[in-house]
Parts: structure tokens; C-alpha cells; sequence
């Protein structure tokens, strides 16, 4: 995809790839080290899916707030101080002698999430050509999906075989490399004006903000109540050990990454049909997830489509959130990491309750699925009511 955008953009593009695989390896790795983090610092399983919750939360609710208070910064400076806080926390959670800092650094890992994205996709966007912006966008998030291909398998075996904390040391180390990258490659641009503050706060009350928003919140959160606890199914459904785990981890990583980059070649005015098919599609894989698993062949058939599906949707809606909130690029896409976290901890949460309540595996991911019929439906309002002319200019 990177290929065929325009040079300059393209060497920006792969820095961002580089900083979005090192967030997304910490964001996601745990799924693949809960067993180990709970037997190391003694908490229950079903507790250790804090580590998720916490950071999607932390990421929902201070992202926007402190890209709000830092709207007048310059953007190259935002995005340093943002992946230096990003390798400090990383090595304070490799070092945490408890289960309350590790999820202190989590928290504080994530406070940069949303901020950092909401503002690599701005760049990207508007260095991006006219016709390449959509890919633009899917490449920013593209690390995010590749390290969840590689990283986050490679970690969970890492873990398995050695410790979880070296993890961490690692994922300090990359967030280190793409700091340097960041310094290098990034331009110091500063706006021609400031930033009105209620103007981009006056995104809020785009109604086609606020329907994507909707979607991901009481439709993408559906994909969590399983991804959560995916390492466990696996486990004790499936019956793998360490290698089996890894390898189901990266047929789910090999599934988002194409499912990433195919749906970052939607053409903006046919984004919210392809959205409602990829849903769709979702929908079948979460309903299906716990038989599948049953078999090995099949278990890891399941991790693949789960990744392609899931993942498939998360480009189609990034786009229709910085499309709709044009008027305030970066804010929408810190708004649209928020949503995604926020969801990620709504899953992570139902998920919890669900377990601790006694249900099987097999009802969490019906659960699952029922939650993204809900997201099915709202797609199918934003069809009705949307502001078309904003994705197809052909029509203003």
C-alpha cells in the first residue's frame, strides 16, 4: 500500500508504522501473557483482563482531554513527548513488583494512545494525495495490525518461554527506535493559525461524528467480549499449549493485517456499505468462534477470520470519522482511538462479568455477537441519515 503514495509522505508513513506496531504490541500483548502475569503476581485470571479494561479506558477518557489541553502545541514535539512517555511507562510495567503498578503503567502508557494516533492520522491525512488518503489512514494503523501478526505472538512466546517483564523491556526498546524515527523523519510544521478550541470541539455535534461513534462503541465492542480472553478459549477449548497459542495468535495477527489493508482501499463513497457487510461477516465468526476452536485446524482457521473481520472494519471506520470531522482532523482521530478503546473496555468488562458469573466461553461469544448485531443496525440508520455528500464529493 505505502508503494504508491508519494515519497516523502511514504518515509513519514513507515516512521508511524513503526511507532503504531510498538503501541499496539503493548496494547495487545497481554491477551497472550494473562496466564503468566496472574500465576507471577498471584491474581486470578479472570482479574489479569484489567489489564485491558484499564488501558482502554485510560486511553478513552484522557485522550481527548489531553489533546484537547495540548490543541495549540505543535505537532512534532506532541508526538516526541507522547512516545517518550510510551517507552518510561513500558519499562516501569517490566519492573512492576505488583499487580497495582503494572496497571498504573498501563494507565499510563495509554493516557498517549489516543492522542498520538489522533495526531498521526491528521498528518498522514493531510500529506496523503486526494485518492490516497484512505490508504494513508490504513497504514498509519497498519502497525498496529502487523504487530499484531508478529508482536504479539512473538511476545506470548516470549513470555511463555522466558518472563512477561522481558516483554515490556522489549517493547520499550522498539518505542525507543521509532522515537528516533519520529525525531528524524517527522516535519516540524506549525500551523498558519492556532486552533479554535469550540470550533474543534464543535465536532461533538456532527451528527456523522456522533454515528460513527455509535457504531463502534454498541457494535465493535462485540469483538472484545471474545478477544479478551482469547489466550484462556484457547487454552481450554482447544487444549494448546505455548506454541499452539502463538500460532493461533498469528493466524489472528495474518487475519487483521489483510483485512486492514483491503478495507484501506474502500473508495470513500461506499464506506458505509462495505461497513455493514464487514460487520455482517463479523457477526458469523464471533457466533461460530467456540465450536470452531474445538478442532486445532479449525481453531486456527477461527484466529484468522476473527483478525480479518475484526480488523477489516477498523479502516472503513476511521476514514468515515476523519471524513465526517474534517473541520477537526486530529481531534476526530483521537476521538476515534477513544471510541475504539472505550469499546475494547466495554468488551473487556461484559467479558469479565460474564465469567465471573459462571457462563461458558460458548455464551461469551454469543454475547459477542449479539453485541454487533447492534452495531449492524445503527450502520444500517447511517445509511439512511448520513450526510452523503461529505464521502461522495460527486454529489454536492
Amino acid at each position: 500500500m505505502i508503494k504508491h503514495i508519494q515519497g516523502s509522505t511514504r518515509i513519514v508513513l513507515l516512521v508511524f508504522m513503526m511507532c503504531t506496531f510498538a503501541i499496539g504490541m503493548t496494547e495487545y500483548v497481554v491477551t497472550g501473557l494473562l496466564t503468566q502475569v496472574a500465576a507471577d503476581l498471584d491474581v486470578p485470571v479472570s482479574t489479569t483482563g484489567m489489564l485491558l479494561s484499564v488501558y482502554a479506558i485510560s486511553v478513552a477518557v484522557f485522550g481527548p482531554i489531553l489533546r484537547i489541553l495540548t490543541i495549540k502545541f505543535p505537532v512534532k514535539p506532541l508526538l516526541l513527548a507522547c512516545m517518550l512517555v510510551f517507552v518510561a511507562s513500558n519499562s516501569m510495567a517490566a519492573m512492576a513488583p505488583n499487580f497495582e503498578v503494572l496497571l498504573l503503567a498501563r494507565l499510563c502508557s495509554a493516557a498517549m494512545h489516543a492522542p498520538f494516533f489522533g495526531l498521526s492520522m491528521a498528518v498522514a491525512f493531510k500529506m496523503a494525495e486526494a485518492s490516497k488518503k484512505s490508504q494513508a489512514l490504513a497504514a498509519v494503523n497498519g502497525g498496529l495490525t502487523i504487530s499484531i501478526m508478529i508482536g504479539v505472538p512473538f511476545g506470548s512466546y516470549l513470555g511463555g518461554m522466558l518472563d512477561w517483564r522481558v516483554v515490556f523491556w522489549l517493547v520499550a526498546v522498539l518505542g525507543t527506535i521509532a522515537l528516533i524515527g519520529l525525531l528524524l523523519a517527522v516535519p516540524n510544521e506549525k500551523p498558519l493559525q492556532a486552533p479554535n478550541i469550540r470550533k474543534e470541539l464543535g465536532v461533538l455535534k456532527n451528527k456523522n461524528v456522533l454515528l460513527v461513534i455509535a457504531i463502534v462503541l454498541f457494535g465493535y465492542s462485540g469483538v472484545f467480549t471474545t478477544y479478551t480472553f482469547k489466550e484462556p478459549i484457547l487454552r481450554e477449548i482447544a487444549g494448546f499449549g505455548v506454541t499452539g497459542v502463538t500460532f493461533a495468535l498469528f493466524a489472528f495477527g495474518c487475519g487483521a493485517v489483510i483485512g486492514n489493508f483491503v478495507s484501506g482501499r474502500v473508495r470513500s463513497e461506499v464506506l458505509t456499505q462495505r461497513l455493514f457487510f464487514a460487520l455482517a461477516a463479523l457477526c458469523i465468526v464471533l457466533g461460530s468462534f467456540t465450536f470452531l476452536v474445538q478442532w486445532g485446524p479449525a481453531a486456527i482457521l477461527a484466529g484468522f477470520l476473527l483478525g480479518l473481520c475484526a480488523f477489516g472494519t477498523v479502516p472503513l471506520l476511521n476514514a468515515k470519522m476523519i471524513i465526517a470531522g474534517q473541520e477537526a482532523p486530529s481531534l476526530a482521530g483521537t476521538i476515534a482511538a477513544s471510541a475504539f478503546n472505550l469499546s475494547n473496555a466495554l468488551g473487556a468488562v461484559i467479558g469479565t462479568f460474564v465469567l465471573n458469573s459462571g457462563a461458558s466461553f460458548l455464551v461469551l461469544t454469543f454475547i459477542g455477537a449479539g453485541i454487533t448485531i447492534l452495531g449492524l443496525i445503527i450502520t444500517t440508520i447511517t445509511n439512511r441519515v448520513e450526510d452523503k455528500e461529505l464521502f461522495d464529493p460527486s454529489l454536492s
